[in-house]
Parts: structure tokens; sequence; C-alpha cells
């Protein structure tokens, strides 16, 4: 019975963990019905469809001519299929709450949570904001596919540090902000990347409203992830719960990828 109650309701908590669970499969439900939108527009709609952006390379070779070497022009190796991407980043999400409501994976979230700590949010956010900023920052005109890997890199390792964060915090009797503070400074590496396209970029004044909408949108949202890990870690208010941070979280990935989702499907239906 004492394992039972523990599962059912976190001690110093006003919020059941069934109903934590309920909230997860609401979640995942409207993430998934978002995703299958998305795919159906991705693959039926003409513009949706149409629209791709490319992926470059180009890598330095000797020229016999001049006998030197010199940097070829950009190759295209392929185009990134909008539409079907923006519903991945949404599958992912939702793949993740379900997860969290599985039996047997229900408990380890469970357990998990006890110690102020959730493994799936991290992985996912990995891989999802790893998408969407990766399509931001083509939207702008990289298109290198090393400078996509990169900013993938950074970006999910400063998700990762956020899980490092929860890990360590296990073991501090004071808050140690040492990850939090490595995960912001990587986290802003793809912003400078985007940033050197934005002002290089002699038209960028002729890109499309919904670019600036996802840039924008994206920007405000980066920044309300980290100000809940700070609110929870700096124990304010209904934050000393955090299960409280927990379905901040929840919130805030599903207001965040929605409107991200919907503003780039928003701007495919925009004539050529």
């Amino acid at each position: 019975m004492e394992e039972t109650a523990k599962i059912e309701t976190r001690v110093d908590s006003t919020i059941s963990f069934k109903g934590l669970r309920i909230f997860n499969g609401v979640m995942g439900g409207l993430h998934l019905v978002q995703a299958i939108i998305m795919l159906v527009g991705g693959l039926l709609i003409i513009n949706i469809k149409n629209f791709k952006l490319p992926i470059t390379t180009d890598y330095l070779y000797f020229d016999d001519v001049l006998q030197r070497l010199v940097k070829a022009m950009p190759e295209n190796i392929g185009n990134l299929p909008v539409g079907l991407i923006v519903s991945s980043f949404l599958f992912l999400s939702s793949i993740a709450h379900f997860l969290t409501i599985l039996p047997g994976l229900n408990d380890f979230y469970n357990r998990s949570l006890e110690k102020n700590i959730n493994y799936f949010r991290w992985f996912e956010y990995a891989l999802s904001s790893s998408v969407m900023i990766v399509l931001i920052a083509m939207f702008f005109g990289v298109y290198d596919l090393g400078s996509l890997i990169l900013i993938v890199g950074a970006n999910a390792t400063m998700n990762l540090m956020g899980l490092m964060m929860e890990k360590h915090n296990q073991t501090t009797e004071k808050t140690d902000w040492t990850s939090f503070i490595i995960g912001t400074f990587i986290g802003l590496i793809p912003w400078v990347i985007i940033a050197m396209y934005l002002f290089g970029n002699p038209g960028v004044e002729n890109a499309p409203w919904f670019v600036w909408a996802i840039l924008g949108a994206y920007f405000v949202f980066f920044w309300t992830f980290p100000i809940n890990m700070i609110l929870q870690y700096a124990k304010v208010g209904k934050w000393k719960d955090y299960l409280f941070g927990e379905r901040g979280y929840i919130i805030l990935s599903l207001v965040s990828k929605s409107l991200l989702a919907w503003l780039v499907f928003a701007g495919t239906l925009q004539p050529a």
C-alpha cells in the first residue's frame, strides 16, 4: 500500500501521477492529430509537397590549370521536403508522450519524476527541437550539410545538458548550475550561425512573412524552457513542486511546436 501511494501522488505535490498520465496521453493525442494533418498535407497538397529546401556541400579540389587548390561551387545533394519534416517533429513529440503512459515505462517515468528528472523529455527535445532549428537556419540560407550537422550537434547537446542538470542535482544539497550554464552557451551557437546569415544576406528583407514569424516565435519559446527550469531549481512559488514544472514543460512543448508547425504550414501554402 505504501508503494502504491508513493506512485500515485508525490508527497510534496498536489499533482497526481495518474492525472499526469492522462495529461500526457491527451497531449500526445493533440500532437499526433496535428502530425497526421501535416503528413497528409505534405503528401497531397501541391504547394506543400513542392516546398523544398536544398542541402549542399562544397569541397576544395586541385585545379590542374591553376595548379592550386580551389573551392568548388556548392553542389546540391538533395532537397528537404519541409511539410514532411514539420510533421516529423510533431510525431516525435507524440511518441515521447505515449511512451510515458505505457505500462512499465509509466512506472519508470514516475520513479524518475520522484528523483526530479525526466529522461523522455530531454531525448525528445534533442531530436524535435533540432529538426525545427535546422528548418529555421535553412530558411535564412544555411544549406551547407556540414553547418547543418554542427547546428544539430550543438542544439542536441544543449538539451542533453538539461538532462545532465537534472541528473547531477540529484546528488547536491545546493543547486549546481554548471550544466545549465554550459548548455546555454552551446545552445546559443546555432543562433550565432543564423544571425550571420540573417545580417550577411543583402536581400534578407525580402524573406516571406512566415520566416520572420517562425524566427520570432521560436526565439521567444527558446527562452521559456530555460526560464521554466530556472524557476524549478530556484524553487519560486508553485515551481517548488517539480511536477508543476513538469506540467509546464508539457504545455510549453505543445504550444511552441503547434504554433511553429502551423506557421510553416501556412507559409508553404502561399503562392510560389
